[in-house]
């Protein structure tokens, strides 16, 4: 099984932008589904974006699209969640999740198995 390390968090202004980086361990990373999902205080953790195991298969939830790009480097056992235009809304403790068999879509946190730690993102207005 894999484990996987979140970094790229950050407070940022409005309109601004970050990108985080979920860094595997393990050879089989490639054979994962991977996705972003985010909690916010008292919400339930919900869907950002997931990716297949090739990266050419990917989905995005809600406020996501347009605005966040997933996508990963299996050389470096790594997915990455470039986000733009980021929002107060998307104030969060962002996660990386894999999984062996979860579908990319409709990316939902209860389907994947193995989480990170979570990288929080505060965007100030």
């Amino acid at each position: 099984q894999v484990q996987l390390v979140e970094s790229g968090g950050g407070l940022v202004q409005a309109g601004g932008s970050l990108r985080l980086s979920c860094a595997a361990s393990g050879r089989t990373f490639s054979q994962y589904n991977a996705g972003w999902f985010r909690q916010a205080p008292g919400k339930e953790r919900e869907g950002v974006a997931c990716i297949g195991q090739t990266g050419r298969g990917t989905f995005y939830v809600g406020s996501a699209r347009g605005r966040f790009t997933v996508s990963r480097d299996n050389a470096k056992n790594t997915v990455y969640l470039e986000m733009n235009n980021l929002e107060p809304e998307d104030t969060a403790v962002y996660y990386c999740a894999a999984d062996l068999i979860a579908i990319v879509d409709p990316c939902k946190p209860r389907l994947f198995d193995v989480w990170g730690q979570g990288t929080q993102v505060t965007v100030s207005s």
